[in-house]
């Protein structure tokens, strides 16, 4: 007898049995599954119940996944929204911070209209200034308080001539250049100005102190009359200055009058008119009697 490894189908009828079985069953399947195929084509509809009763055992099983596909989609979209929302948080923070820099931006350039039409207002006003400047630089560190102007002799300016803004005076030109003037304002130390308080005669003087404010000096000393909040104007003493603009508002009391704050503050002052000396003639006779009385006593020296 052969071994098993060398035996052949045909030395079985079991095995041919099997084998041809097998055809059969495999053509009985071709055959079905064609007519099945030519079936589904002409009447489609004919397998919708079969379709149906698959989807009905399928369905439950493809929940599992589904559910599972659409829990890892959420965690996904909440790990993407958290991230992107930071972004966009970010983002907004600063747009919202370039909006605010537009909007101070845009309040500093209505400001700055405001000013110049209260300049233009000032300069059709009785009095025709001699420039209107911006003023710059000035000083804080020292009791002597100055300031610049870019523009000087070339536009008319002279040493003496007011400078006030709309809000009320300045100071006043000390020295000028071709193309640009140093102003001596109100603080500075060596600052004298007649003032009087608004609504009566009470004169005094407004004298710098180098430290922002002025001392408000009164001319006839006794009971002092002066209360917090008093405004001073000029008083047109000295030929310099036009009477009735403002200069300062009491703040404190002291023994001979009081202490004051500028109205016109000049860290708080862009544009400036420069106005002509009020009496030219007056000042002008009197600077040139000061020097014939000083020529005399030099010449007696």
């Amino acid at each position: 007898m052969a071994p098993p490894s060398s035996r052949r189908s045909g030395f079985s009828k079991k095995a041919q049995y099997s084998v041809f079985t097998g055809y059969l069953l495999a053509a009985l399947g071709a055959l079905l599954g064609a007519a099945l195929l030519l079936l589904s084509y002409w009447q489609p509809g004919s397998f919708a119940p079969l379709r149906g009763a698959v989807r009905d055992v399928v369905a439950p099983v493809g929940e599992v996944p589904a559910a599972a596909r659409s829990g890892s989609q959420s965690a996904f979209d909440v790990v993407t929204g958290y991230f992107n929302a930071g972004a966009q948080n970010s983002r907004l923070r600063e747009e919202n911070a370039i909006a605010r820099i537009r909007l101070a931006e845009a309040e500093a350039v209505r400001d700055e209209n405001r000013r110049l039409k209260a300049l233009l207002d000032l300069a059709t006003g009785e009095v025709e200034p001699v420039a209107v400047a911006r003023l710059v630089g000035s000083s804080s560190t020292s009791a002597r308080r100055f300031a610049y102007v870019a523009v000087g002799s070339a536009d008319g300016l002279a040493p003496g001539m007011p400078v006030r803004s709309p809000r009320g005076v300045v100071g006043r030109v000390l020295e000028v250049a071709r193309g640009s003037a140093r102003i001596m304002l109100l603080t500075d130390s060596e600052s004298v100005l007649p003032v009087r308080r608004a609504g009566d005669n009470t004169v005094a003087f407004a004298e710098g102190r180098g430290d922002g404010l002025l001392r408000i000096r009164l001319i006839n000393l006794g009971l002092n009359p002066l209360k917090v909040g008093d405004v001073f104007v000029t008083s047109g003493a000295g030929g310099y200055y036009r009477p009735g603009v403002a200069v300062a508002v009491l703040s404190e009391l002291t023994a001979d009058g009081g202490l004051g704050r500028l109205i016109a503050d000049p860290s708080a002052t862009d544009f400036v008119s420069i106005e002509p000396i009020y009496e030219g003639e007056a000042v002008a006779a009197s600077r040139i009697g000061g020097r014939n009385e000083l020529t005399q006593q030099e010449l007696e020296e």
